[in-house]
């Protein structure tokens, strides 16, 4: 029967070569096979004899052979005379950096680091991958000043201690502000160390510290973008970079640099204006744009060069905010009353006159502050007081045309343009501005009352016009009855003419006297057609003098008849003769009272020389006194 072990013989034989590796190649030849992703670290048990068998004092790493923990590492390979009982061999991963990252070397041995310095010095030794030569160059223990980058080392972690920090990335429109933490010390009188060149933007800071470079702040600043920084050696601050809008340049304030040559002359007095690079204002101010200022070495003060405008008025201020802290002014006229008045004053300062500006005043702010504001808030208070309010606002105009003179005067003597100067919102006292008021509602009252009485003045006077072209239509029918009256008296006239002879005298006594009675009644009439056309137009203007006219009228009438009657007595006289006349108006008189004076008798003349007259005058005399018999006489 087969033995069920024969076939597994060659597990006995791969474990007796273990065993024989482990004896035979370990410990009889000492070979040590350091794969390659590791690193051999070795560490010496003993030294049997010379001169180097211990580590000199404060010491910790063997670069002489001494026992303790070697400098030298083993890379992957075949290593033969390690044995067992003399090295220890310990396998430790490279050491990988990952991209965007840095290592940080912090050495456990080597030389002091000079007083004063908190960094030690840079050492050639391949990346820190060479501990042996980093330790036979004077290398320095602690805080090492170079860093490795992103990849894999072999480094000695006996000897040095890795630490693995981020890149410093500075974004964009942003600026890195530096400040380094070893170095000469910042000279006497200066904020900020010197600019240094070489370093690579502090990335080398081994070179920075070759070449003479300060501890602290620095002119220098980093811009947008990734750098391998040393945390321990560089701080970082990211700020915005600085930005001068359109309309404003930029000028520079130096706080760092030699003292350079005044510019301005010995005319001015108030700061020095140096050329760029050194400290102070520099002559040549920065146009609108993007610049990446160091705010702790530099300031940078923006002035506006287009037109400005400050208000004094309450609750009102620009997009510049320069006159937030302006307010309304409050003056005293010379009567005594206090009033508000709000001032806009626009005003420019030339680039080129613009770090004159800021080296007297230091900043735009201050320019209000200490000129602006007094020198107006002062002449308006002076120029109030030489006038009354209402004197004051009568005189706007001039008052604004004068302080724009004086303002202007002023701030030619600071660099600055006086565009102009304008008063906007004056408010007099309540009280006065009542009475104001009240004066000027009287005024334009009266103005009203004048207009209103020469409008009523014109109606009457239409009305009066209107009155008269109405009453031409009476004076018109007047007229034409005054004619009618002289046609009908006419043709009577005529009729009678034309009546027999015997009656002639008679009929033209009677003619006479109808055409007299016609013309009297013509008269009449027509002075009643005046009268009442002068009563009516009379009544228009005024009552009196309607009355007046109308005794004038009633005396015309009057007059009229009496002229009338006397015309018709005159022809009555030269027709009857004066004695027949008198007796007939004695006998008309008579008539009127009804006294029948003589029997009814026939009146005839004395034969045949009769007086033809005197039978006229029988004929009329019964007429009158009774009408009647006479006709019953004529038919008898």
């Amino acid at each position: 029967m087969e033995n069920p072990l024969a076939s597994y013989w060659w597990i006995l034989v791969l474990i007796l070569c273990i065993a024989l590796y482990k004896f035979i190649f370990r410990f009889l030849l000492g070979m040590v096979i350091v794969p390659e992703d590791k690193i051999g670290l070795v560490t010496k048990k003993f030294v049997l004899f010379g001169k180097n068998r211990e580590l000199p004092d404060g010491r910790i790493i063997a670069t002489l052979g001494e026992a303790g923990f070697q400098a030298r590492t083993l890379a992957p390979g075949l290593y033969f005379w390690k044995w067992v009982w003399q090295y220890s061999i310990s396998m430790e991963s490279f050491t990988i950096i990952p991209e965007g990252k840095i290592g940080l070397v912090l050495s456990k041995d080597g030389a002091e680091i000079p007083s004063g310095n908190i960094l030690a010095h840079r050492v050639e030794c391949d990346n820190f991958q060479d501990a042996e030569k980093f330790l036979q160059n004077g290398g320095q223990r602690g805080r090492q000043s170079n860093y490795i980058t992103a990849g894999s080392y072999r480094i000695n972690t006996l000897l040095f201690q890795i630490s693995i920090t981020s890149m410093v990335r500075i974004q964009e429109s942003m600026v890195g502000i530096v400040t380094t933490l070893d170095g000469l010390p910042i000279e006497a009188g200066q904020i900020a160390g010197k600019v240094i060149e070489g370093h690579n933007n502090f990335q080398d800071f081994g070179t920075f510290i070759k070449n003479g470079g300060n501890k602290g702040l620095q002119p220098q600043v980093i811009l947008a973008g990734s750098y391998n920084l040393n945390p321990w050696a560089v701080q970082v601050e990211e700020i915005p970079m600085s930005e001068i809008p359109i309309g404003y340049v930029g000028v520079v304030i130096s706080y760092i640099g030699q003292e350079g040559k005044d510019l301005t002359g010995i005319d001015f007095k108030h700061g020095n204006i140096v050329e760029k690079g050194y400290k102070g204002v520099w002559l040549e101010p920065l146009g609108p744009g993007k610049y990446p200022i160091n705010t702790y070495t530099m300031k940078l003060e923006l002035v506006p060069t287009t037109n400005l405008v400050l208000n004094w008025a309450t609750a009102r201020s620009e997009a510049h905010n320069l006159d937030k802290n302006l307010s309304t002014i409050t003056v005293r006229s010379k009567d005594g009353f206090p009033f508000n008045l709000d001032v806009a004053q626009i005003i420019h300062v030339p680039s080129n006159e613009a770090p004159k500006v800021i080296a007297r005043f230091g900043n735009m702010v201050n320019l209000v502050s200490q000129v602006l504001e007094p020198t107006i808030g002062n002449y308006f208070r002076n120029s109030a007081q030489d006038s009354d309010v209402i004197a004051f606002l009568t005189t706007r105009k001039e008052r604004q045309e004068s302080a724009k003179a004086h303002i202007k005067k002023v701030l030619d003597e600071y660099n600055v343009n006086a565009v102009d100067t304008l008063i906007g919102d004056i408010v007099p006292p309540e009280t006065l501005m009542k009475t104001l008021t009240d004066r000027k509602i009287a005024e334009e009252q009266k103005v009203t009352y004048e207009t209103q009485k020469k409008a009523q003045e014109t109606r009457q006077g239409m009305e009066k016009e209107t009155a008269i072209a109405d009453m031409q239509k009476d004076i018109v029918k007047a007229q034409q009855s005054v004619e009618i009256a002289e046609r009908t008296a006419n043709a009577t006239v005529k009729k009678a003419e034309g009546d027999a002879s015997s009656v002639k005298l008679a009929v033209s006594a009677e003619a006479e006297s109808t055409k007299m009675r016609a013309h009297a009644e013509a008269e009449s009439t027509r002075a009643r057609a005046q009268a009442e056309s002068e009563a009516i137009k009379l009544k228009a203007s005024a009552q009196a003098e309607q009355i007046s006219l109308t005794g004038n009228a009633e005396a015309s009438k009057i007059l009229a008849v009496g002229k009338s009657t006397a015309e018709a007595y005159e022809l009555a006289v030269k027709a009857l003769g004066g004695d027949n006349f008198t007796r007939y108006k004695i006998t008309e008189e008579l008539s009127k009272g009804n006294i029948k004076l003589i029997p009814d008798v026939l009146i005839g003349g004395n034969g045949a020389n009769g007086n033809a007259v005197e039978g006229i005058l029988g004929l009329k005399l019964m007429e009158m006194i009774d009408p009647g018999k006479l006709e019953q006489q004529k038919k008898k």
